[in-house]
């Protein structure tokens, strides 16, 4: 009999502390359950403190240990205090996985500079004050770690009306990049997924024709899922990736290979 996608993986991060944020919808929480179905206790950081706690209320009816805190990632005292909070339930943080992310499309023209700020300084800024934080935890405690970021395809292509998002999605493949120089030496690997079409509510919210055009890029002919995003970053948390830092992986089905 196949075994189940968490009988493969069960045991992978046991023991190990990781912290999600924007964990608590979408792509960011299928993350969270990934990682807790691997064995991880897990930390939510969201902007939106009720949706964190009841994704962790959730987590926790399916035998995850999970906890969470409000965490504005823009903010660096908040994102402090979110890896502070995973070693005082937990313990010492061992994965961080920078996730959060807005939206503010326009196009160049229309864009107003208060819409192209916003999206830099949550993607960017705030994978730069996750990374710091949990790089100094990882560093203290003495046994390394793993931090992946979320980046997207639109970093690698660039979207249209999407200056300010492709432009941040692409910050962060330097940022992984240049911080996996900086950490290596302390045992913490920093890698990056770039994930392109996945099913979730905001991508089937589109129009029908845009949904085609895209599907038609696609050699795999399909959509990906959020948990074939969260596997990747379970790879890349995990022992599974030990020699791998600084690597950007496109889980895209093949679009824009």
């Amino acid at each position: 009999m196949a075994k189940s996608r968490g009988e493969l993986t069960m045991g992978l991060l046991a023991g190990r502390n990781a912290v999600v944020t924007g964990g608590a919808q979408g792509i960011g929480y299928e993350i969270a359950v990934v990682l807790g179905d691997a064995g991880a206790r897990v930390v939510i950081g969201d902007i939106d403190a009720d949706a964190a706690a009841q994704a962790a209320e959730r987590l926790t009816e399916n035998g995850i240990a999970a906890s969470s805190l409000r965490c504005d990632v823009t903010d660096e005292d908040e994102v402090a205090a979110l890896v502070a909070h995973c070693g005082e339930v937990f313990g010492p943080v061992g994965v961080m996985v920078n996730n959060a992310g807005i939206t503010r499309d326009a196009t160049l023209r229309t864009m107003r500079i208060d819409d192209f700020r916003a999206v830099l300084d949550v993607h960017l800024t705030g994978a730069w004050n996750g990374t710091r934080h949990a790089a100094e935890a990882m560093r203290a405690h003495g046994e390394g770690g793993s931090i992946v970021n979320i980046s997207s395809i639109a970093g690698k292509v660039g979207n249209f009306g999407q200056t300010n998002y492709s432009a941040a999605k692409a910050g962060l493949v330097g940022l992984t990049k240049a911080s996996a120089k900086e950490l290596a030496k302390a045992g913490i690997r920093v890698n990056a997924v770039q994930p392109g079409l996945i099913r979730t509510a905001m991508t089937e919210a589109m129009p029908a024709a845009a949904w085609d055009a895209k599907l038609a890029e696609i050699p795999m002919g399909r959509a990906g899922e959020p948990a074939e995003v969260a596997q990747v970053v379970l790879f890349l948390a995990s022992g599974m990736a030990s020699y791998l830092t600084g690597a950007v992986i496109e889980a895209t089905g093949g679009r824009y290979m």
